[in-house]
């Protein structure tokens, strides 16, 4: 058997050389596309009785990835969209392989020849301003856990950042003093600054008091740095202290990315154009950033109710409105 056969010395070129010496990816990247082979060659190895360190680039057929897929949905239970990101990463190693090997071009074409699945298009969820101020009273904050979880809440209101993002702030990112502002470091290592309010600046000043700049801001409870999943359990938490005393957030899945959401159109209302939004988010897209537009409901009512029965706009001129109008229903 030729050595240029065995898929494993291709994976390991694949993790180490390609996306970390050729491409630079993200560390969260690096991370989803390992989970995928972590996932995909057990189970390829155990469907077609090899030995996991014996498998040749063939072994891992179309036939066999198409099984993967289905029981990524089926038997894991997760979504289209997760399973559309796993076959992401398949067609990705597969591209690789095909580029640096021309004997398995042929295997590559049929291994990227497997679709993704059209996925339905699911509305962003978001808290009223009302709901998100009762979660930000959830937290006692007599006590120093309470300050911290109350730090914590009001920096991904205001900031909109990931809870990844969050975790791996630190202290030397912060600016307290006027103008206030923090630099976040986000998706393919690109950072963006953000205005702090002068509340947020003062909490965090209190939280960070006496401490070196390289520490992170958010510690646990046994000082240790907090981790997203540590993060997405404290707003877990007051989210359903919330929903006791306030029955219309009983049905929202509320999160750290709702939160950022929730930041999203907010800053709408408020006025602020879209591009900003996305600079704000660290969007690469503003087609991304294009979501909250449609999701927010009180603005379209805002726009709904300047108009009058006939369709057009009170207290305008009929042949002015219309082409305003149009756009406007556009949106709608």
């Amino acid at each position: 058997m030729n050595d240029r056969n065995l898929l494993g010395p291709w994976i390991r070129r694949f993790l180490l050389e390609h996306m970390v010496a050729e491409r630079n990816l993200s560390l969260n990247t690096q991370a989803s596309y390992r989970d995928t082979l972590t996932l995909l060659l057990p189970f390829a190895a155990k469907l077609g009785d090899h030995a996991i360190d014996r498998m040749t680039v063939e072994d891992l057929s179309p036939a066999i990835v198409r099984q993967f897929l289905e029981h990524v949905e089926r038997d894991r239970k997760c979504s289209g969209a997760t399973r559309n990101l796993r076959l992401s990463a398949i067609h990705s190693l597969a591209r690789f392989i095909g580029m640096h090997s021309p004997v398995h071009l042929c295997w590559c074409g049929e291994l990227r020849s497997i679709p993704f699945k059209k996925t339905a298009k699911t509305l962003v969820g978001y808290l009223e301003k009302s709901e998100m101020d009762a979660l930000l009273a959830a937290p006692d904050r007599r006590t120093d856990q309470g300050a911290r979880d109350y730090a914590l809440l009001l920096f991904l209101y205001n900031s909109g950042a990931r809870a990844d993002e969050v975790a791996k702030l630190t202290i030397g990112r912060l600016r307290l003093t006027e103008p206030a502002s923090v630099r976040i470091l986000g998706k393919g290592n690109k950072t963006r600054v953000c205005p702090l309010w002068p509340k947020t600046s003062s909490v965090l000043t209190r939280l960070v008091a006496g401490r070196d700049i390289s520490d992170v801001v958010f510690l646990g409870r046994t000082n240790q740095p907090m981790t997203r999943f540590g993060i997405h359990r404290i707003v877990t938490y007051y989210a359903r202290l919330t929903t006791k005393s306030f029955v219309a957030m009983k049905d929202k899945r509320i999160s750290p990315h709702s939160i950022r959401h929730t930041t999203a159109v907010h800053l709408l209302r408020a006025g602020v154009d879209i591009n900003t939004i996305r600079a704000w988010l660290g969007h690469v897209s503003l087609d991304t950033t294009n979501i909250y537009a449609e999701v927010d409901l009180e603005m379209k009512a805002k726009a709904l109710a300047s108009v009058d029965i006939s369709g057009l706009p009170v207290a305008s001129h009929r042949a002015t409105a219309l082409p305003s109008l149009m756009a406007f229903l556009k949106q709608l």
